[in-house]
């Protein structure tokens, strides 16, 4: 079809009633809280907490000195007067030797830690980001230490320093710097050919300002979990020094001498040995799970208030919750439409924010019928989409409200087991980017064939078949040869045909594309396009396509629902919907569609920003931006209202838009 954009006249700036600002503050949970909440972390967390502030307080705990010894009072058993603890084997107080040996460990194994971290880290910093000659003679050194098995290596270079407990500790500062540089220039390498390396490069930022600012930021996490896990490592490696002599000299304590004092002991007393084995122990588990936490605090997905695995289907709330609003709604029978949205509501939970990403959709799709979402960016088109088969990530995500109707099954509150059942087979996707959508390490027809051997049941040579069909069907050329590709292999289009050929695999009635064209050129994007529409029509399925374009729309929907503020303020027919548009939101997005022979039009842009979801206005969303909004578009609850032959508007001033 075609239409004409419509004519917007504008009211002076003065009289265009705007909302107040709402505050809009960042719903990301803090660093504390993100590190809290993992459960594990958390427990990690007490445990090193206890044990770190019991040893630093050491020197004002009333403790007997750690040195004198008590032959008299020789291997006495814990809770023993006024030895809690027991003694040990020239009856030397063991409480008060664990305590200040725990914090000569520590302070040995963390500075150990933080200066193999520096050196190393820096090695494979530069290493990667210089390359070439730089990167063969560092890794080429950090080869030749690895080439020793590293206690050895440490007993080697303590054996050259002769024992004591500082040349223990540069001994494993030595053996341990490898470790690092390996970890940190894998990192890096997968960072240093990124385009917004390049962009640094463009800037005129020098060498070090990029590293400092680029990549170490994006190696920081790989940092810390190598340092979390190292951390605990070292200790057990002085420990180990210690154990043979080569650490911490009497009368000193650590915790690993201790551990070789007592382990001739082990059937006469066996607590000498036991106890600082035990608080070894605690602290290496105590570092690794705070380590784990940290990289939870660390990792930017997290700090959005997402979580590094999302759950196989989104969270929703409970059905008499969800589904308070629909009993004084009409009741209509779904049981013969493919698909029906009523009241749907999915928000994300970030902190103490909700992002009200769809607030109360009604959608119905017919057999064999192409219905269109058009929007903005934000609107929430792609989250009502995601929501009808439960793939809305969560957390954060969940749908807190209304009903999705499959012939009349809400799929909202169906097993996880019946929804894997439709996925795929009743209700297809095609997502919006093929080329990470598309398993890299897996050819494209052993990618189709998975979906039918599923569905199915079909043994792999005849799943195979149906694959090469598929993508003969899609315009795929030498289709037999190139069922073995693997996406790199394929353009942008092929790609895209790949993802139709994987949603029409099992014969779907309902196909979702989710902006499948956004990223093709327009000759691509054209023929994309009419291969949906013919393998639509010619397998009778439905469609749900959504995009920004209102062009495309015009040319595959038969009707159309436009979404703003994550409500659809528009929908019917096509020709109604965009021949003559009632919403002033949808006129704006008419209006900034060029039309071919009028270079004379000039295109005007839609005034202001969509609001944030997590502080909508009150009434139409859409009112800071409109040129006919006054007091009422700012009150009260706005319905989707019936204004011809099924054309509904969310707008007070419908009347005045029909001209």
């Amino acid at each position: 079809m075609t239409f004409t954009a419509p004519k917007i006249d504008e009211k002076p700036a003065s009289t265009i009633a705007r909302a107040a600002p709402v505050p809009v503050q960042s719903g990301r949970p803090s660093a504390w809280r993100r590190l809290t909440s993992n459960s594990v972390a958390s427990f990690g967390l007490a445990l090193l907490a206890v044990i770190v502030l019991i040893a630093l307080a050491a020197p004002i705990l009333p403790l007997a000195d750690p040195n004198i010894t008590d032959v008299a009072h020789r291997l006495a058993p814990a809770f023993s007067a006024g030895h809690l603890l027991g003694t040990d084997q020239v009856g030397r107080d063991i409480l008060a030797r664990l305590i200040w040996g725990t914090r000569v460990s520590l302070a040995v194994g963390v500075a150990a830690a933080l200066t193999a971290a520096l050196i190393g880290s820096a090695i494979g910093l530069f290493a990667a980001f210089y390359g070439n000659i730089v990167d063969m003679l560092l890794m080429r050194g950090i080869d030749m230490l690895m080439a020793f098995p590293y206690l050895l290596l440490a007993l080697a270079i303590v054996a050259a320093l002769g024992p004591g407990l500082l040349n223990a500790m540069v001994a494993i500062i030595i053996v341990n710097i490898p470790f690092f540089a390996r970890a940190v220039r894998g990192a890096t390498l997968a960072v240093v050919r990124a385009d917004f390396m390049a962009a640094a490069r463009l800037s005129g930022l020098s060498d070090l300002e990029i590293v400092a600012t680029e990549l170490f930021p994006n190696v920081l996490p790989t940092i810390v979990i190598t340092l979390s896990t190292t951390v605990g490592w070292m200790i057990l490696e002085t420990a180990g020094l210690s154990f043979l002599g080569l650490g911490a000299q009497p009368p000193q304590a650590d915790l690993g001498g201790m551990l070789g004092d007592g382990r001739n002991l082990i059937q006469v007393a066996p607590h000498v040995a036991t106890i600082p084995g035990v608080v070894i122990l605690l602290l290496a588990i105590g570092i690794n799970l705070v380590g784990d936490g940290l990289r939870d605090v660390l990792d930017p997905k997290l700090k959005s208030g997402g979580i590094a695995r999302a759950l196989a289907k989104t969270a929703a709330a409970p059905a008499d919750e969800r589904k308070r609003k629909l009993s004084s709604l009409p009741q209509p029978s779904t049981a013969t439409v493919p698909l029906s949205l009523r009241s749907l509501e999915t928000h994300f939970l970030i902190g103490e924010e909700v992002y009200r990403a769809v607030g109360g959709v009604d959608l119905e799709v017919k057999p064999g019928e192409a219905v269109g979402i058009v929007g903005e960016s934000g609107s929430g088109k792609t989250v009502t989409a995601l929501s009808i088969l439960g793939l809305v990530a969560t957390p954060p995500g969940r749908i807190v409200g209304g009903e999705i109707a499959h012939h009349g099954e809400d799929l909202v509150g169906a097993p996880l087991a019946r929804l894997q059942a439709i996925r795929g087979n009743r209700i297809a996707y095609v997502f919006q980017d093929p080329l990470t959508t598309l398993n890299p390490l897996i050819s494209i027809g052993e990618q189709i064939a998975e979906g039918i051997r599923r569905h199915q049941g079909l043994p792999r040579a005849e799943a195979m078949r149906r694959a090469v069909a598929l993508l003969e069907a899609v315009r795929i050329p030498d289709a037999e040869r190139r069922v073995g590709a693997y996406p790199h292999e394929l353009s942008g289009g092929q790609r895209q045909r790949v993802g139709i050929a994987m949603a029409l695999a099992n014969d779907p009635e309902i196909i979702v594309a989710d902006e499948p064209t956004t990223a093709l050129d327009v000759t691509t994007q054209a023929q994309i396009l009419r291969l949906l529409n013919e393998l639509r029509r010619e397998r009778g399925a439905a469609l749900v396509f959504i995009s920004h374009d209102v062009g495309v729309i015009a040319e595959l929907c038969d009707t159309v629902n436009v979404m703003y503020g994550g409500r659809i303020v528009e929908s019917g027919p096509v020709d109604a919907v965009l021949g003559a548009p009632r919403h002033p939101y949808t006129q704006r997005l008419l209006a900034c569609v060029p039309e071919l022979g009028r270079a004379e039009r000039r295109i005007d842009p839609i005034p202001g920003l969509p609001p944030a979801t997590n502080a909508l206005p009150p009434g139409c969303a859409f009112a800071p931006r409109c040129h006919l909004a006054d007091g009422k578009c700012s009150v009260g609850e706005i319905g989707l209202e019936t204004i011809g032959e099924k054309h509904k508007v969310r707008c007070v001033h419908a009347e005045l838009t029909a001209a």
